[in-house]
């Protein structure tokens, strides 16, 4: 049976210097990976790189954003040049939605840093890695999404980064399957500077008020778990353990873990011949009335 172990395998953990992205670094090195540690502040990259050495395990750092594709094009040579290849990409970048943004008064100037900040950065670190793992027919990419791409919790352009990031994900392990290379995503549940202190258990209230957060939603927003409980499963994904797993978007929060539904998944409505012609207004109104006010 294949083994957890990553003895001998080069990971890049973009946005690695706090929190969740930390966390994964150094379960990944725990398990004998060597590691390039990044994030956007110096001394947090360092702090992290520091700590993974005093273990035994190797890592080098690399300070910048992803969101830059220059930047990202170096942290995979780092890996390369440091570690003779890239077994592992993890990507853990992104910030917060602007305090109380929304459709209605979102810039596109936040608008932007948000999509690249997610999305943009996450392709960059993948469209560099993955011509490499192809050629040597193995490797894993683990994404990383939210709950927040459903829309519970508010905000525009971190549930649109997120939502993207969830069909790179799909469009990554479709177009590299053939070729050994494996993409999944995983919605961590933990504590960050994202989701504590008083601006956001006053944003999940509010939510809660509004109705778009049921109690449970806002329990479980209002007390996250460690960042280091979400580390087995990102290991996990990243060892020959999961090699037959791809194409997912999983959940890790605490001691929960759970896969999503089938996305893409569609119910009938309404049939009717083409040769019929077009659906008659009336008639197509009343088909998908119906199934909706039969629906809880």
């Amino acid at each position: 049976m294949p083994q957890m172990n990553l003895e001998g395998k080069a990971a890049v953990v973009a946005g690695s210097s706090r929190g969740i992205g930390r966390a994964v670094a150094l379960a990944l090195a725990a398990e004998g990976a060597a590691v390039v540690v990044n994030g956007r502040l110096a001394g947090a990259v360092e702090d992290v790189t520091s700590e993974i050495r005093a273990t035994g395990a190797r890592a080098e750092a690399l300070v910048g954003s992803a969101s830059d594709f220059r930047i990202a094009r170096e942290l995979i040579e780092c890996c390369v040049d440091q570690f003779r290849g890239i077994d592992i990409l993890v990507n853990c970048v992104g910030i917060s939605e602007p305090e109380g943004s929304s459709i209605l008064n979102l810039t596109s100037e936040a608008w932007t840093e948000l999509i690249d900040s997610h999305l943009t950065a996450t392709f960059n670190t993948c469209r560099h890695a993955a011509p490499l793992m192809v050629k040597q027919r193995a490797g894993s990419i683990v994404n990383t999404s939210s709950h927040a791409y459903l829309g519970y919790y508010g905000g525009t352009g971190y549930p649109a980064g997120k939502g993207g990031v969830n069909s790179l994900t799909f469009a990554i392990a479709a177009e590299l399957h053939e070729h050994g290379v494996r993409a999944n995503a995983v919605c961590p549940g933990a504590r960050t500077r994202l989701n504590t202190g008083p601006q956001y258990e006053a944003k999940i209230l509010e939510l809660h008020r509004r109705g778009i957060m049921d109690d449970h939603q806002r329990d479980l927003s209002l007390s996250p778990t460690a960042p280091e409980l979400v580390g087995p499963l990102y290991v996990y994904l990243s060892s020959e353990l999961s090699s037959q797993v791809t194409g997912h978007v999983f959940t890790a929060s605490g001691g929960y873990v759970g896969v999503h539904a089938t996305l893409g998944k569609e119910t009938l409505l309404a049939f009717r011949d083409a040769v019929a012609g077009p659906w008659p207004l009336g008639e197509l109104a009343e088909e998908i009335s119906t199934h909706f006010e039969s629906t809880p």
